[in-house]
């Protein structure tokens, strides 16, 4: 892992210096020669357009359904009559991972006893209906049992952890102090056993691994009695964020880690036009950790307690360094948003839609959120053209535009095949990530009579993270093979190099991939 962080360490040294926007292509190491795609003596020249309208499952892109941890399994059967189609449709078909908030009390709620292992329990139920759909999954564990419940197991207090209440007439509603050395030794136990159920890139979508606050949304932390600031509280901030983080970063190495980023994070308090000075520090700490980043107040406009122009301004320091994933502040449902945002009108929750995705749209996030009840009904019903669009224009969606393929080779001799590639997607394949650690990588592949790999090339230095809107990128390939003399097909795929070169990235292609994942191209003889 030391590289790993060598690599994130130089990330974020040179943002916070620097303090702008994914620099240009030659500083990103990308060939735009415009030869790749290029005409190659003896080879057969393809050319594509992109697929804007399928919907491609891919690794840290795309909806994000939303689940209660104490949600009914039925809930991902769930229907919404679409009249532009005519018929009903299940919000699951839209959404690329699902999601569960819910406390540790519900995860844990005995010593060394966990829900994901008991059978009798809504997160195991929920959990099993995710991964027998497909869908990965991804959490958020809230601690702070302000306005909700006790989310911290009682079993902690009982062993000595300290805690403040909030409000005396609800006693179950503790606050656990985030120094506390027993609060934080039994919250170590929880993660490692949590990351040996769930450290899995195949059926874990990420973790939003910070869950302090209220709501674990990473403000209002409480580090005293009565939720005092004090002359520590500027140390007990970055001690608690270096020993979350790195604490989450040990135990899940597979799968992406997400934080919420806030101008108040880590202090106690919610609200304020201005950012705490250590603001930026914190997320660094994060950051240098393996962390990405996440919103959960997107579209909320709001001066004191919404997103404004401080994280608008973070958002553009990591475009194309990190992935943002998007959750809507408002639920519609619940709060008067046209009083406390003078932008949207009364009873007209397609006004919200549409500024969650055009701040989405700035930030260039690879995920949007559906909420569960009236929030996604209101997605669906209200602003569908917004769900179609996302799906079409959000995240990251990669495709060859040219290859340049030999059509014979000689065993034994080198040929070139040239590429080109587009992302029509305004985020990015985040490849860079700390846990990922440029795993997938384009590959092309001599394909048999069946679509089955023969034998694949890896184009090591052609890098996907690299790869912006709007832009061509070229590259040339030199090929050896070393088959049986016979017919083939090319075959294109991003692979991912952890899982014996298999397709792991769903193209944007019309082309419908065969059995194994690959594109089957063009055909080649081998001599």
């Amino acid at each position: 892992m030391q590289i790993n962080r060598m690599i994130f360490t130089t990330i974020v040294g040179a943002a916070l210096t620097l303090c702008s926007c994914g620099g240009g292509d030659d500083a990103q190491g990308a060939d735009n020669s415009g030869q790749g795609g290029g005409s190659i003596a003896g080879n057969t020249e393809l050319s594509f357009t992109a697929n804007t309208t399928d919907l491609l499952r891919n690794p840290m892109n795309g909806w994000v359904m939303y689940v209660s941890g104490s949600s009914d399994p039925s809930y991902f059967d769930r229907q919404i009559y679409l009249s532009e189609l005519g018929k009903n449709v299940y919000v699951r078909d839209y959404a690329s991972a699902c999601y569960i908030r819910t406390g540790w009390k519900s995860l844990n709620p005995a010593d060394g006893k966990y829900a994901w292992e008991d059978p009798s329990t809504p997160i195991y139920k929920l959990v099993a209906r995710a991964e027998e759909l497909g869908l990965p999954i991804a959490f958020r564990v809230v601690v702070d049992g302000r306005d909700q419940r006790e989310n911290t197991p009682q079993f902690v207090f009982d062993a000595g952890a300290e805690y403040w209440l909030e409000n005396d007439r609800y006693p179950d509603r503790k606050t656990p102090l985030a120094m506390d050395p027993i609060w934080r030794q039994y919250y170590e136990k929880f993660v490692r056993a949590f990351a040996q159920r769930f450290n899995n890139a195949e059926t874990t979508a990420f973790i939003d691994a910070y869950g302090l606050g209220k709501w674990g949304e990473g403000h209002n932390v409480c580090y005293e009695q009565g939720n005092a600031i004090t002359e520590k509280t500027v140390e007990y901030k970055a001690n608690t964020m270096e020993w979350i983080t790195r604490l989450y970063a040990d135990n899940f190495t597979e799968v992406p880690l997400v934080i919420n980023y806030h101008r108040q994070l880590g202090h106690p308090v919610s609200s304020g036009k201005n950012a705490q000075p250590d603001s930026e520090a914190l997320l660094a700490i994060a950051i240098r950790n393996g962390y990405c980043l996440r919103s959960d107040a997107i579209g909320m406009n709001n001066a004191e307690w919404g997103y404004n122009s401080w994280e608008k301004a973070f958002a553009r320091t990591w475009n194309y360094k990190l992935p943002i994933l998007m959750e809507g502040g408002w639920i519609v449902s619940q709060h008067s948003y046209w009083n406390d945002d003078k932008k949207y009108r009364r009873d007209h929750p397609e006004d919200v839609r549409q500024g969650e995705f055009d701040d989405s749209k700035e930030a260039r996030v690879n995920m949007m959120d559906f909420r569960v009840g009236d929030e996604t009904e209101s997605w669906f019903k209200t602003s569908f053209n917004l769900v179609k669009r996302f799906i079409a224009e959000g995240g990251y969606r990669l495709y060859p535009d040219k290859l340049s393929l030999p059509t014979a080779i000689k065993g034994g001799q080198t040929a070139t095949i040239g590429h080109r590639w587009r992302n029509v997607g305004w985020g990015y394949l985040p490849n860079n990530l700390q846990q990922w650690n440029y795993k997938y990588k384009v590959a092309f592949a001599l394909l048999d009579r069946n679509g089955e790999p023969v034998q694949v090339f890896v184009d090591k230095e052609c890098e996907p993270s690299h790869w912006q809107e709007g832009n061509p990128y070229d590259y040339r390939f030199n090929v050896s093979p070393s088959v049986s003399v016979g017919e083939y097909s090319w075959g294109v795929a991003i692979v991912n190099t952890r899982d014996d070169n298999k397709p792991g990235i769903k193209l944007a292609l019309s082309s419908k991939p065969a059995q194994s994942g690959w594109i089957a191209l063009s055909k080649v003889r081998v001599d």
